[in-house]
């Protein structure tokens, strides 16, 4: 059984005083992680502080976006070595706010995919298609070309170990949310692609999140899917009150 992982993605909020906050007001009231696991992604200048308040508890922590480089002259890029010290545990690679506005080709996120894994970092990796391409009927081939483009050159034991992440473009804070049979029929779709790939044992062990508006009200719809084990939450997960009412979704 696939564990279910709903991870909070802050993008450009919160400071180090805010996350250190947050985290007090949830780490006591977590699902185990045997249950659920509970993963916030902070910013860059967050991640030392949420790595120290999380530290003993079950909130697992994540950064939002890597170089794939362990170092050099690369001014202002996140190492996948320095995350692997710092001992975070996950990192989102590919989110179409970074494809869109930081112009990330699908090279680049098999470049990060690859330097995650070789540092001991599980990727989070994102993938979805615009609105344009949904209408044109078109989102199945655009979205199959993503995986397979991200997952170029790993094998299938790397495969089984990351997560990825389904975020219809449109639904991403824009308060639209694909219905749970248009998230189930697309994640379905993403687990087929990696069995062709790979084999079934690799698309059985996946875990295979959905994002764009997901809260409290639509999580449990959305969960009681077969083929979707998880949410890449943002707006939701800002508040700790929400955050939780989302991890414990099963209660």
């Amino acid at each position: 059984m696939r564990t279910p992982i709903i991870a909070g993605n802050w993008k450009l909020h919160m400071n180090p005083e805010q996350t250190t906050e947050f985290v007090n007001a949830v780490k006591n009231h977590l699902p185990e992680s045997s249950k659920v696991e509970a993963v916030i992604a902070a910013p860059a200048l967050d991640v030392d502080a949420l790595r120290k308040a999380a530290a003993g508890s079950n909130l697992h922590t994540s950064a939002e976006n890597c170089y794939f480089e362990a170092e050099g002259a690369f001014t202002g890029e996140n190492s996948p070595l320095v995350l692997k010290e710092m001992g975070i545990n996950y990192c989102i690679i590919g989110h179409s706010e970074r494809r869109g506005y930081f112009h990330e080709t699908d090279e680049d996120i098999n470049k990060k995919a690859k330097a995650l894994l070789e540092h001991g970092v599980t990727p989070i990796i994102c993938c979805g298609e615009s609105l344009e391409t949904r209408e044109a009927n078109k989102q199945e081939e655009w979205v199959v070309s993503q995986i397979k483009a991200a997952l170029e050159g790993l094998t299938a034991e790397q495969v089984s170990s990351l997560v990825i992440a389904y975020e219809p473009i449109w639904a991403i804070g824009t308060g639209k949310t694909a219905s749970s049979d248009q998230a189930e029929e697309m994640c379905k779709t993403i687990r087929e692609t990696v069995k062709d790939l790979y084999d079934e044992a690799t698309s059985d062990n996946i875990r295979i999140q959905y994002g764009g508006s997901v809260k409290p009200a639509n999580v449990k719809e959305l969960m009681a899917k077969p083929n979707i084990d998880g949410g890449l939450v943002g707006g939701a997960s800002l508040d700790p009150e929400s955050f939780l009412a989302l991890v414990n979704y099963q209660d």
